[in-house]
C-alpha cells in the first residue's frame, strides 16, 4: 500500500476493525484453558508481554509531550492503538489467571510503579531533545514504532509455536492481527517521514543503528527482556523468521538497505543460556 500523506494512512487504519472486541473476548473458551498444559517457562514471557502491552499508556503519554505526539492524525491512531494495546494485555492476565497463575488484584499499577527511575530519567531527556529537533525526529519515532510492532507480532508467533495451546493461540492470533495493523500504520508514516527529509532520513538510521533495543527493555527489567527473548528465539529457525519478518521489512524503508541490527540484536540474546525466572 502506497500513501502520499499521514491523512490517508490514517483514514485507511480507521477503516479497518477492531479485533478483540467484547464478542472476540465473550467468545474465548476460558472454561477450556486448563485442559492443555502451560509450559511453566513461558509463564514469564506471558507476564513480560502482558508488561509491555500494559505500559503503552506510558509510552502514549511520552510521545504526546513531543512534536510527533502533536501531529493529529498521529495522535489520532494513538488514541485506538492504546487501548487495544491495553486490551491486550487484560486478557493475556485472565489467560494467566484461568491458568492457575495467581496475579495481583492492582497488577498493572504494580507494572506501571515498577518501571525504573534511570528509565523516566532516560524519557525526560528524550522529549527534552526531541523537543528540540522539531518534527524531523518523527521518522525516528515512527521507525521505532515500527520495528517494535513486527517484532512483538513474530514473538506472539513464536509464542503460539511453543505454547501449543488451542485457546492462547485464539487469543493471540487476535493480538497478531491488530498488531499488524500498527505496524502498517507506523511503517507507512515512517516511509512519508523518511522521504520528506535527508537529516531526518539520516538521523533515524543512526538512532537505531545505536540505541534501538527490544521492545519492552528499559521499562522492564534487563533480566527479563533477555529471558523472553532467548525462550522466543533459541531455536535454530526462530531468527530466520524474525530475519525474514522484521528486518528485511525495515530494510525496504528509504535509508535502512541493508540493515542488520534488529536480527543481531535478537540473535545475541536468545544465543545466551536461558535462565530460569521467578514467576511472580
Amino acid at each position: 500500500m502506497n500513501f502520499e500523506t499521514n491523512k490517508d494512512v490514517l483514514d485507511w487504519y480507521e477503516r479497518q476493525e477492531r479485533v478483540l472486541t467484547p464478542e472476540f473476548i465473550g467468545n474465548i473458551p476460558w472454561e477450556k484453558v486448563k485442559d492443555n498444559p502451560l509450559d511453566e517457562k513461558l509463564i514469564p514471557v506471558l507476564l513480560y508481554m502482558r508488561d509491555v502491552e500494559t505500559l503503552t499508556d506510558m509510552y502514549h503519554r511520552e510521545l504526546l509531550r513531543t512534536p510527533t505526539g502533536k501531529d493529529l492524525h498521529i495522535s489520532k491512531f494513538m488514541e485506538r492503538w492504546g487501548i487495544e494495546e491495553i486490551t491486550h494485555g487484560e486478557v493475556l492476565n485472565r489467560f494467566l489467571n484461568e491458568s492457575g497463575v495467581e496475579t495481583a488484584e492492582k497488577w498493572q499499577t504494580e507494572v506501571r510503579r515498577n518501571v525504573s527511575t534511570s528509565y523516566n530519567t532516560i524519557a525526560y531527556m528524550m522529549m527534552v531533545l526531541t523537543n528540540l529537533i522539531g518534527k524531523k525526529f518523527t521518522a525516528t519515532h515512527m521507525t521505532f514504532g515500527a520495528i517494535h510492532e513486527m517484532e512483538a507480532a513474530q514473538g506472539y508467533r513464536r509464542l503460539i509455536d511453543l505454547a501449543d495451546h488451542p485457546v492462547l493461540t485464539y487469543i493471540v492470533n487476535g493480538i497478531i492481527r491488530e498488531e499488524s495493523v500498527h505496524a502498517q500504520f507506523y511503517r507507512s508514516v515512517a516511509r512519508i517521514e523518511l522521504e520528506r527529509n535527508e537529516f531526518a532520513k539520516k538521523m533515524a538510521r543512526w538512532v537505531t543503528e545505536h540505541f534501538w533495543a527490544p521492545v519492552g527493555q528499559g521499562s522492564l527489567a534487563k533480566e527479563r527482556t533477555e529471558y523472553t527473548i532467548a525462550t522466543l528465539f533459541a531455536a535454530d529457525n526462530a531468527i530466520e523468521g524474525l530475519d525474514r519478518t522484521v528486518t528485511q521489512r525495515v530494510r525496504q524503508l528509504p535509508g535502512f538497505d541493508g540493515i542488520t541490527k534488529i536480527t543481531d540484536t535478537i540473535g545475541e540474546m536468545a544465543g545466551r543460556p536461558v535462565m530460569k525466572l521467578e514467576t511472580a
